[in-house]
């Protein structure tokens, strides 16, 4: 994370945590251990998904006592990880992960880094060696901190007993404030072990860390301005408007204005897709209509979005007439891809908020847009290069038609978390998102395995919500053991397998880019004599598989069988249920912008270049 957003440095006067400090509360004599999951209590953390090991021991003796915090025994620390996450992102609340040192806080690696890149509010407490073994190389001794500087928000070592209850108080407020993400918390085993006192709420002592949230009143006006003089604005709306719970502040920007929206693939679902004004997700997977709708726009106002290279391509040809408004909580991220003429730095929702006010006013002085002719372009793309598919001439099963009927089928307020590869772009469009919070992916780290965790850890904390799992053969392979914590935890996920037996978008690129050399790529079958991949019998039985863990499960491959398999699903409702989907292996992802060109290039199916006309070029 950018060092702006470090809780580092000296230059303010410290927080404090509402209600005063330690002279405001009684006083309690504890063990660190004690301690620590007392401040869990308190700061609100109903769930935490740990593994126990050596170095963290101490803390889960009390932690059996907790009436407050439910803790579930994952079957593998990466799984803690993401099920933090995937709590996090369902409820708007802080996830938490709890593991031992050593390999335990190193298998946190991958779902920190996530949680980093997808600015997800995380605390991640790890055990540690003894303070005085600290360097020593002892038993399962690993620098966490040292290691997670990288992809943290902050991190911290504790080696004191007395220290571990502001230390969560500031963890805590870290990783939920600001821009949000993820904040480790490594204490080592004789502070869990030492006796403390314990009062609450503690001193915050946070030199340095004031995030700004209110937006300069000069640069709103401007933006106004900005966007009533334009004839092709656009809204580029990213994961940022989500975590600040603007989604109806920024539904009334939009019907205020009529300008276009275009929801990242982080933020589907804060603007509704059935709207009149969205046009799609941007990117190297997006709608036709929106990658050009920002290629041609002479005004892009970026609310909470990055000008990632998913969304620009080649970045000295993305968007070549726009002006840029680009409105963020983290300074850090204004200008670092491309430079904005409006920079605002603030919270999402209080930002849109005045800038309904400030167009509101330009409106009242007679300056309105006329985005007319724009529209006319923008209907056109859209009516010409709608994103769809075909079905396979053999008639087995379409992966799209497969995750297109389990969006219409689900209940209302499904959540659904996608593993990464074809199957996720897919469930970005054949869903329908109508809801905020309604979907979870891994999009900055594009880490496979994150959508079982995930959808356990939405579940976990959304219980009255149905939540499928979108995954791929896979992805499913890495973290599947955490189909065993749902079933012996209450947590009745769906699962879908998308199953075209091959690690998907790989093999798509090597389809288009490799000469059709399908380089390990195949993973249903192992190499014969040859080195050929070998026809025959699915390893593993992914039916069987999940019916060893505890799930109900099913294999689907025709067809006609489709909608009933998913109703079936759908009512069974006290196990995680698991569908194997065999689909075609030869479906490819459109639309699509090859890594590395320009989004002029986008193709709206395999060799179909969309034709703009020359006059749309002025």
């Amino acid at each position: 994370m950018p060092m702006t957003e470090q809780a580092t440095g000296a230059q303010h006067p410290q927080p404090r945590a509402r209600n005063g400090g330690p002279s405001s509360a009684s006083v309690e004599h504890l063990t660190g251990a004690q301690s620590l999951i007392r401040s869990l209590e308190e700061v609100g953390a109903d769930t935490v998904f740990g593994l126990p090991g050596g170095c963290i021991l101490p803390a889960y003796d009390p932690l059996m006592d907790s009436t407050r915090v439910r803790h579930i025994l994952v079957r593998h620390e990466q799984g803690a990880g993401h099920a933090a996450t995937g709590y996090a992102q369902a409820t708007g609340k802080v996830g938490v992960c709890m593991v031992t040192s050593g390999p335990g806080a190193t298998n946190l690696v991958t779902p920190i880094a996530d949680a980093a890149m997808d600015s997800v509010p995380l605390v991640a407490i790890t055990g540690q060696v003894a303070s005085a073994a600290i360097g020593t190389d002892a038993f399962q001794e690993a620098d966490i901190c040292g290691i997670t500087m990288p992809i943290t928000k902050h991190n911290f070592l504790v080696t004191r007993a007395e220290d571990i209850a502001h230390t969560v108080a500031e963890a805590f407020h870290i990783a939920s404030t600001g821009r949000p993400g993820p904040v480790l918390v490594d204490i080592a085993k004789d502070a869990l072990q030492a006796k403390t006192t314990f009062s609450w709420p503690p001193t915050m002592d946070l030199p340095g860390y004031r995030p700004v949230t209110k937006p300069h009143a000069k640069q709103i006006r401007e933006a106004a301005k900005l966007i009533t003089q334009a004839k092709r604005p656009v809204l580029y709306v990213g994961g940022g408007v989500m975590k600040a719970g603007a989604t109806a502040e920024l539904k009334v920007l939009a019907e205020l204005t009529g300008a276009p929206v275009t929801t990242t693939l982080m933020a589907l679902g804060s603007f509704p897709d059935s709207h009149p004004l969205h046009v799609g997700m941007p990117g190297m997977h997006g709608s036709v209509t929106a990658v050009t709708a920002l290629q041609k726009a002479d005004l892009i106002v970026a609310l909470g979005a990055r000008f990632d290279d998913r969304v620009t391509g080649k970045l000295d040809s993305f968007a070549p007439y726009a002006k840029i408004v680009h409105a963020d909580i983290d300074p850090a991220e204004i200008g670092k891809n491309r430079a904005a003429d409006v920079p605002i730095v603030g919270d999402a929702r209080e930002v849109i908020a005045d800038l309904v006010q400030a167009v509101q006013a330009e409106h009242t002085e007679g300056n309105t847009g006329d985005y007319g002719a724009w529209w006319k372009d923008l209907n056109r793309w859209r009516e010409t290069y709608p994103v769809g598919y075909d079905l396979p001439e053999d008639g087995s099963l379409s992966p799209q038609q497969v995750i297109q009927r389990i969006g219409e089928l689900a209940p209302e307020g499904t959540i659904f978390a996608a593993g990464v590869g074809q199957h996720q772009m897919w469930a970005s469009h054949f869903i329908q998102y109508e809801q905020p919070a309604t979907w979870l992916n891994s999009g900055g780290a594009g880490t496979m395995g994150y959508a079982v965790p995930a959808a356990m850890g939405a579940k976990a904390g959304m219980p009255e919500r149905a939540v499928w799992a979108i995954d791929g053969d896979g992805c499913f392979q890495m973290t599947n053991q955490e189909l065993t914590t749902c079933a012996l935890n209450n947590i009745p996920i769906k699962v879908a397998i998308i199953n075209n037996g091959a690690l998907g978008m790989v093999r798509q690129w090597q389809t288009l880019f490799y000469n059709q050399r399908y380089s390990n790529t195949v993973l249903h079958s192992g190499p014969d004599a040859d080195g050929n991949a070998a026809k025959g019998t699915r390893v593993p039985d992914f039916v069987k598989l999940s019916e060893a863990m505890g799930c109900y499960a099913i294999r689907c491959e025709d067809p006609a069988d489709l909608d009933k398999v998913i109703a079936e699903a759908n009512a069974i409702n006290d196990r995680p249920v698991v569908i194997d989907f065999i689909v075609h292996e030869d479906a490819m992802v459109w639309p699509m912008v090859a890594a590395g060109t320009s989004n002029d290039e986008v193709m709206a199916a395999r060799g179909v270049r969309p034709d703009f006309g020359d006059n749309e070029d002025d």
